[in-house]
């Protein structure tokens, strides 16, 4: 199988379509998309986003010290993309985009009442990689839309629609490969 051979770059994908919201003080909500975006720890629980120290939403969460990941489903992608090109420096986002800011139950950043899962976050550190900087931060909360839940109580976010970001487009989450461990399980004779 022949291949090219290229410069180092960021090639890993596909990445979680997220949008970010963050707030500080009693100024307006902003909400930035970000694809640099992942789980780092579980217990504690905590996650990563990486942000552009130019972008506004940058200084937003410096200073705040918390934000919202929004999980972005098939039906928020067009507000998604939104908010990733346009600056909350010129722009309501919230409004623009006709999104529900939520109340956080552990936080003063709004989450995004759309999406099917917000999860509440406090910086814990920030670390200057170059380009970027990654925001750690220790989850503190987690929302999950009741439309998800069945009878027993069990969650069911693969039927949300959620979306990644690979390669510069949006693409569905589709029909399931497999779940985790099914290579090992033991097959009935």
């Amino acid at each position: 199988m022949a291949k090219q051979h290229w410069k180092p770059g960021n090639m890993l994908y596909p990445l979680p379509a997220v949008m970010v919201s963050c707030q500080r003080g009693e100024e307006r909500p902003n909400i930035i998309t970000i694809a640099w975006a992942g789980t780092i720890c579980t217990n504690p629980a905590m996650l990563s986003i990486s942000v552009r120290p130019e972008r506004y939403s940058y200084d937003i969460i410096k200073e705040s010290g918390e934000f919202v990941v929004n999980l972005v489903s098939k039906d928020l992608i067009f507000a998604a993309d939104y908010c990733g090109v346009k600056s909350g420096r010129n722009v309501d986002k919230f409004h623009a985009m006709n999104l529900l800011p939520q109340r956080s139950q552990h936080i003063h950043a709004p989450g995004i009442a759309q999406s099917p899962v917000n999860i509440e976050c406090k910086v814990s550190q920030i670390i200057p990689l170059g380009s970027h900087h990654m925001f750690l931060a220790n989850v503190v909360g987690v929302s999950v839309d009741d439309s998800y839940m069945d009878a027993g109580q069990s969650f069911h976010l693969n039927h949300a629609g959620l979306a990644a970001y690979s390669h510069g487009e949006y693409l569905p989450l589709g029909k399931p490969l497999g779940k985790f461990g099914y290579s090992v399980k033991k097959r009935k004779k």
